[in-house]
């Protein structure tokens, strides 16, 4: 029980704690509680039922993705012709010992090709005739010539223009593998695609 005395302290402090709380209350007002989101009512419904849906949100442009600025097919339209050909679309065909006939999978090669060269119409090609090492230097230059050649008659065939096709035979300069075995062999006996102008 405060006793009020003549001097006032007393009053003072009370009035002191009081001027506390409300500076108190005046930096730290009550929180309010969360919105909390309520159901319409059956009315509320029945009201709204025949009124037009909410606008659909925009979504903000920087959070959208960037869209990609070169598709893929179109990569190969920024290399330079090294890398074009150090990763090259174009596969080569593979023949058979001292022959220079197209085989079943030698036309699905080339139509896979010819089908990308459609695509690239800038693209002048040369096609390498290659041999394996045995024979002479002059009839595996003779066999080189038939391969690409043949390749190159095909390609024609498919609608490829022949001003776009150069043909030159290595016969047995330039082997893919230098090894002497029949996989080697193998894999020497070739008409190979260079991309030459784009």
């Amino acid at each position: 029980m405060l006793k009020w005395n003549s001097n006032g302290i007393q009053i003072r402090l009370l009035i002191i704690f009081i001027g506390i709380l409300i500076v108190a209350c005046v930096r730290n007002p009550p929180l309010s509680p969360p919105d909390v989101p309520t159901q319409p009512s059956d009315t509320e419904t029945s009201l709204t039922s025949n009124s037009q849906p909410p606008p659909t949100p925009i979504a903000d442009p920087e959070l959208l993705p960037e869209p990609p600025l070169i598709v893929e097919e179109d990569l190969f339209l920024t290399r330079t012709l090294e890398e074009l050909n150090r990763d090259s679309p174009l596969e080569p065909v593979f023949f058979e010992y001292d022959s220079s006939e197209l085989n079943e999978i030698n036309r699905a090669v080339l139509e896979t090709n010819a089908n990308i060269l459609s695509r690239y119409q800038e693209w002048v090609v040369t096609i390498e005739g290659h041999c394996d090492e045995r024979g002479t230097p002059e009839y595996n230059l003779g066999l080189g010539e038939r391969r690409a050649l043949a390749a190159r008659d095909y390609l024609i065939e498919l609608g490829l223009k022949q001003e776009r096709l150069r043909t030159v035979s290595y016969g047995k300069e330039f082997p893919f593998n230098p090894n002497n075995d029949e996989v080697a062999w193998a894999s020497n006996r070739r008409a190979h695609f260079v991309i030459t102008a784009q």
